[in-house]
């Protein structure tokens, strides 16, 4: 939503940086550390001075999906902060299903906030992250100075039906959430096929409908060269942490959503109530969802985030927005951030 109140869709050509550039951007000049926070070791990426911008990633995703955001926003004067979140990565992998709950995750990034001395920041998710980061808005809104989402809009709790239901009800069992419920099952066939092929399927994915895993049988399109945004660096540095840490606390994250479902009662029909942007790609599967074009455009959606200022969906875009539109994103969150 533009300021004059109007809804803006951008078609962007991307940017052909070199190669290299795409393969490592962001990569030199971090700081890695290790961070104690909620009874969790917590692996933490920084760059920059200046104001803190908290970016939180997604499924099946680490700090590094952030590597052109990182170096953008450093360059342009902030704290870029992005750590592995509790499960992936470096960051450590509790073995209860549900220690996975939004309050875990959420008490996560207060602990991290707290132990880098900051009071509140920006920030900026995707995917998972962007959930995460609208409980965080819900739980804490004294910690976020303003947020921008990427994919995925917060929609309320329904007080009928619980989430995985809800899932299972619109596209059967073969709906990716739905088969991750299985502890062990989703593991064991991505063990089958593969570290790598699994990031080279779903990175580059850009199938709008619904993401079936059939529970026997589950093609994956021939090998063939990564498109632009992706380097076979990219997908090794990806293969080689899950290789390490596993799916499993990933997958957790889906296991919890009826756990979240549960603990959030106390908050059913609770607004958002900080400045907030939300992007999308119109080839996002989260973008055709039933019902959510008209929600986010037509009313619903502001009438939950009372502060949402602006909506802008990127054409022949998919999920994986902040790594297909490096620059464009960095730009996006620099344009919003820098009026506060």
């Amino acid at each position: 939503m533009q300021k004059d109140g109007t809804y803006a869709t951008y078609r962007e050509e991307g940017r052909q940086s070199p190669q290299r550039e795409r393969e490592m951007e962001g990569a030199s000049g971090i700081s890695h550390r290790t961070v104690e926070v909620n009874g969790i070791r917590m692996h933490v990426v920084e760059k920059g001075e200046g104001p803190a911008v908290l970016l939180l990633h997604g499924f099946p995703e680490l700090w590094y999906s952030w590597r052109h955001q990182i170096a953008g926003l450093a360059a342009r004067g902030y704290r870029a902060i992005a750590p592995d979140l509790r499960g992936y990565g470096d960051t450590d992998a509790p073995p209860d299903v549900a220690s996975y709950s939004a309050l875990h995750i959420v008490g996560d990034l207060v602990a991290l906030l707290d132990a880098l001395a900051l009071p509140h920041v920006f920030v900026v998710g995707h995917d998972w992250g962007a959930l995460i980061a609208w409980y965080l808005c819900m739980f804490r809104p004294d910690k976020v100075k303003a947020l921008v989402n990427l994919s995925v809009a917060f929609m309320p709790r329904n007080p009928a039906m619980k989430t995985v239901d809800y899932f299972r009800k619109l596209y059967g069992d073969d709906y990716y959430i739905c088969r991750f419920q299985e502890p062990g099952a989703i593991e064991a066939r991505f063990a089958q096929i593969g570290t790598a092929s699994i990031f080279r399927t779903i990175l580059q994915s850009r199938d709008p409908g619904p993401f079936l895993i059939p529970k026997e049988g589950w093609d994956l399109p021939e090998k063939s060269p990564l498109c632009s945004w992706l380097s076979e660096e990219d997908i090794n540095y990806y293969a080689s942490k899950f290789d390490k840490s596993g799916f499993t606390g990933p997958v957790n994250y889906y296991r919890c959503m009826n756990l979240n479902w549960e603990l959030t009662a106390p908050w059913t029909g609770v607004q958002i109530k900080v400045p907030a942007k939300f992007i999308v790609g119109d080839l996002d599967l989260t973008y055709h969802y039933p019902g959510i074009q008209d929600y986010i455009h037509n009313g619903g959606f502001k009438q939950n985030v009372p502060l949402l200022q602006e909506v802008v969906v990127m054409e022949g875009v998919g999920h994986f927005i902040n790594q297909e539109k490096g620059h464009e994103i960095t730009d996006h969150i620099y344009d919003f951030i820098q009026k506060f």
